[in-house]
């Protein structure tokens, strides 16, 4: 990925806070992009990034970029914190992908579960979220590139409200492809 520090792409020495990438929304996102930097993997965390807070089922932009990743070639893998199992495994079988659910993101471990899983390395992998410390660092730590967007909606859990308040601070001068 090329280098910018200010906008849409983070320099190539980042934090652990910091992504490769930040897009404005998913549908945004562009796969033949992807698919020229040698991605292949593409896993996506559940809520606000594919499926807003406050509905049951992904938006219909959604839904026609995931069948332009896979159309292209990508493999789909949906890595959630969520502990609802039936409403995550009722998303990922909505949008034709496999799961790794109760992922306890920062940690990383099940987004290594995920590319063992696929069979897919690190260097072929991307993580596309809508949260720094969960997303952003989980993808970090495993070694995958990583791709920030907005979330769908303001509704969110309570204590995901307190970290969106030190998650703009880590954005500060970040700017979002798609703004």
């Amino acid at each position: 990925m090329s280098r910018q520090s200010q906008t849409g792409r983070s320099s190539a020495r980042r934090g652990p806070f910091r992504a490769t990438r930040y897009v404005s929304a998913l549908p945004l996102v562009d796969v033949s992009e992807l698919v020229g930097e040698g991605v292949r993997l593409v896993l996506l965390d559940r809520d606000n990034t594919c499926v807003p807070r406050d509905a049951k089922v992904p938006p219909a932009a959604v839904m026609e970029w995931l069948d332009r990743a896979r159309a292209a070639g990508l493999t789909l893998c949906l890595v959630s914190n969520n502990f609802h199992s039936d409403q995550v495994r009722g998303s990922a079988e909505h949008m034709g992908m496999d799961v790794v659910d109760h992922a306890m993101k920062p940690l990383p471990i099940a987004l290594r579960r995920a590319m063992r899983m696929e069979g897919f390395s690190p260097r072929e992998t991307v993580m596309i979220g809508d949260q720094v410390f969960t997303d952003v660092v989980a993808g970090n730590l495993a070694g995958v590139r990583t791709i920030l967007v907005r979330p769908q909606s303001r509704k969110d859990l309570w204590y995901t409200h307190i970290f969106r308040v030190f998650e703009r601070l880590a954005l500060r001068g970040v700017t979002f492809d798609g703004e």
